[in-house]
């Protein structure tokens, strides 16, 4: 079985009007609602393009892929307007259309919320969010931004801030996932494709070097795209932790926290194995998405990316099955 973590809504054009909506207006004109049928969600699912070369299902059926866990689209979610409101309506209705697809296609998506944190705010919102789409729309998880600002300018507190305890605190309550995720970038130096990478480098760093996962030690937490630069850049917060006299190397940290391989290369891929090893890595394709586009050295789309867990010779069968299903059942609770 083959179990996608890593995989973003497709939804009707409906629900991104309403965003240009709540834009233009500002909150003005009321919350309003996402109004489409099933037909609409289906044909989203099934037959719209969107960006992208190919529809959202055949296209995991194509490249073997069971089932994903679907998030809303990061870029999208807007955590830095202002006035809150508009974040947090545009995330409800967003897990609304989520849930709907997961009534409607049970055996191939699980949701995974997005949650309204906003630049300067508590995270009240976010935890409400997260707690009715867990309670009451049975998802397994959450997107957890690490800068709710989207490169402004501001910064915000680092993961290991105090800030975030009360979000760690429901996660473990909850016993769900918090799969770190950059969204938006307002900059045009740092797109948001770059951004995602530093955000999740920057998280991880942060985390590690943090007494977050000593004072929560049942968090569970994902972090996109490999980790961003860590594994390659390894050696150096190595090194820089072997100079304390006392406490843990960084990799220990590391391994205290799940990775998927969002990666897109088979060398990319590899490292990351070999630096947080199988047990620590979850099957990541985000089918379709920015990957899917024609490798011509391979010829197959760059998020087909499958294949590579095969020709890593290094691989036991017993790690190939923990990576693509195992170790996601395991840590989101799936009943499949």
């Amino acid at each position: 079985m083959i179990i996608d973590c890593h995989a973003h809504v497709s939804a009707p054009v409906e629900l991104w009007a309403y965003k240009a909506g709540l834009l233009s207006h500002r909150g003005a004109h009321g919350r309003g609602k996402v109004n489409v049928s099933d037909e609409q969600i289906r044909y989203a699912v099934e037959k719209h393009k969107e960006a992208f070369p190919h529809p959202h299902l055949p296209y995991i059926d194509k490249v073997g892929t069971d089932m994903q866990l679907i998030s809303p689209r990061p870029f999208q979610l807007m955590h830095s307007e202002k006035p809150a409101k508009l974040v947090q309506w545009f995330h409800e209705e967003v897990n609304n259309i989520i849930h709907r697809e997961t009534q409607l296609y049970p055996d191939r998506f699980v949701g995974i919320a997005g949650i309204p944190t906003v630049g300067g705010e508590p995270l009240d919102i976010a935890i409400a969010e997260l707690e009715r789409c867990v309670k009451e729309l049975n998802f397994k998880g959450c997107l957890l931004n690490p800068d709710p600002y989207e490169n402004s300018g501001e910064h915000p507190p680092a993961l290991g801030d105090a800030y975030w305890y009360p979000l760690y605190e429901k996660l473990c309550e909850l016993d769900v996932v918090a799969h770190i995720h950059g969204t938006g970038s307002r900059s045009e130096r740092e797109p948001y494709s770059l951004r995602f990478i530093n955000e999740e480098t920057t998280a991880v760093y942060g985390l590690v070097n943090s007494n977050v996962l000593k004072d929560f030690p049942n968090l569970k937490i994902v972090v996109s795209h490999g980790g961003g630069a860590i594994p390659y850049q390894l050696g150096r917060f190595q090194a820089g932790s072997m100079r304390r006299k006392e406490g843990d190397r960084f990799i220990d940290g590391m391994k205290k926290l799940y990775f998927d391989t969002v990666l897109y290369t088979k060398d990319a891929i590899e490292l990351l194995l070999k630096t947080v090893g199988p047990e620590n890595a979850l099957f990541g394709a985000e089918c379709p998405g920015v990957g899917s586009k024609v490798n011509p050295e391979t010829g197959r789309e760059m998020d087909d990316i499958q294949p590579y867990f095969h020709e890593i010779e290094w691989l036991s069968d017993e790690d190939r099955e923990n990576i693509f299903c195992n170790n996601a059942k395991r840590i989101f609770r799936l009943e499949v």
